[in-house]
């Protein structure tokens, strides 16, 4: 029962994850879910972090400026667009 309830904690928070992405990226969910796991695989943490910490991100302005690097550049790679914005501190 434990596994469960962390399964579906966990997909949660990539789902709100994912969510962020897309609306600061203007990209599909599908191209959200993806830039999730690029960032994962190049920063080599898992992709439930990654999510937690862009969530953090967005509920107090700052993330760790390698997942920042990370982002930026799967969002060059998938959307039109970079975050918006001078700075995402």
């Amino acid at each position: 029962m434990d596994q469960l309830k962390e399964a579906v904690t966990s997909h949660a928070v990539v789902d709100q994850a994912i969510g962020m992405v897309v609306a600061l990226g203007r990209v599909s969910p599908d191209q959200g879910w993806a830039v999730l796991k690029e960032v994962s695989q190049h920063t080599n943490i898992k992709l439930r972090n990654v999510a937690e910490l862009i969530l953090v991100w967005g509920r107090s302005g700052s993330i760790p400026p390698e997942i920042r690097a990370e982002l930026e550049d799967a969002l060059d790679r998938h959307g039109p667009t970079q975050i918006p914005g001078s700075s995402l501190d």
